[in-house]
């Protein structure tokens, strides 16, 4: 690509200054416009609707397979605003993935990490270097950078699920390593407890002596705990709102170990607003993609209403105001690049101390 060449017609010497500069690959940083915003103001909210996002899933169920070179059957969400990238944001990647019944996903490992939220269907297992994980709707389920990992669908029905991966902040490092496994699929035992969860599915538990072992740059930094069920996340909203919480409740997945994030670029969180209920106006750092599990509403992003309802997934760019509303009671995941950002020591955000005046709406 060649360098951009800026002009100036009144003063002849510039003009050559900036012409050889362009062939120095240089440029003046005088002339840069947006380089330093005041504020981040790098992407624009987005919705993306469960029925057409189920609809096309469907269809390349119907027509596209699953072999090597493609591996997966996935529609990653690309923003508008990203000419062509198939991103959700600068940093994160977003997508509905779609596996017919009696299908495997063959064995891969990357760095980038990635987690899966299981939108319907049933019966299918992730292997995580080993570990059969059975995913079921509402789950969260990790599969960390470097882990092996493998997708069986041994029942009767499809399964559609949410990937969230942090593959464009890795490719920005120039980071990206990848590996295919075995053609031959791993032999396991279906049980219904994963060994991760035997480990560390307790609350306010952990073994005694538990050391991980890091074989890779990544690895042995994510949580142990492989999956987090919908009933454990959903007695967590329900005590909280029991507790005397205003009408809605938030809970960060963590690492059952720590404390912490459950990785070291991923942050999620499950959050539920009654019916009838508007959320504090906030703001934060570092972009948010939002998963409708359940119920309906709207979110106001930047001034903008966008109505939702159950699958639909929308962005709320890095510092824009959000403040969501339930029409019915509603569950809403959350993935965002928070620890990459706090561990930068980038972490900001605001609570506004009034809800924001709806300037548009967006068709739902």
């Amino acid at each position: 690509m060649v360098t951009q060449r800026f002009r100036n017609t009144e003063d002849p010497g510039l003009d050559e200054l900036y012409g050889d500069m362009a062939d120095a690959d240089l440029q003046p940083l005088w002339l840069q416009k947006g380089l330093l915003p005041r504020m981040p103001n790098g992407l624009s909210p987005h919705i993306w609707r469960w029925k057409t996002l189920r609809a096309l899933a469907e269809r390349s169920g119907d027509l596209v397979g699953i072999d090597r070179g493609g591996d997966r059957r996935v529609l990653a969400l690309a923003h508008p605003d990203l000419r062509g990238e198939p991103f959700a944001t600068h940093t994160l990647w977003g997508a509905i993935q779609y596996l017919n019944a009696g299908e495997l996903a063959p064995a891969h490992r990357h760095s980038p990490a990635a987690l899966r939220f299981v939108l319907e269907g049933t019966g299918v297992w992730t292997l995580v270097d080993g570990d059969p994980v059975l995913m079921e709707p509402g789950d969260l389920v990790l599969t960390p950078s470097y882990n092996w990992h493998e997708h069986h669908n041994p029942g009767n029905t499809p399964m559609i699920w949410f990937d969230g991966l942090d593959l464009p902040l890795v490719r920005n490092l120039d980071a990206v390593f990848f590996e295919e496994g075995p053609d031959e699929p791993t032999d396991y035992a279906q049980v219904r407890t994963s060994r991760s969860e035997h480990r560390f599915g307790m609350a306010g538990m952990q073994p005694v002596g538990h050391v991980r072992a890091v074989q890779h740059p990544a690895s042995g930094r994510h949580s142990p705990l492989l999956t987090y069920r919908w009933a454990a996340t959903d007695a967590a909203l329900t005590s909280m709102l029991d507790a005397g919480a205003a009408g809605w409740a938030a809970a960060r997945y963590v690492d059952p170990a720590t404390g912490g994030d459950i990785m070291p670029t991923l942050r999620s969180e499950m959050h539920r607003v009654l019916a009838g209920h508007r959320t504090p106006t906030t703001r934060t750092v570092g972009g948010g993609l939002w998963v409708v599990h359940s119920g309906s509403g709207a979110s106001v992003i930047g001034g903008v209403r966008f109505p939702w309802a159950a699958g639909d997934v929308f962005v709320v760019p890095s510092w824009a105001a959000v403040d969501h509303e339930a029409t019915e009671n509603a569950d809403l995941f959350l993935l965002s690049d928070g620890p990459m950002v706090e561990a930068a020591g980038l972490g900001r955000t605001e609570t506004l101390p009034e809800h924001q005046h709806v300037t548009g709406t967006v068709a739902g």
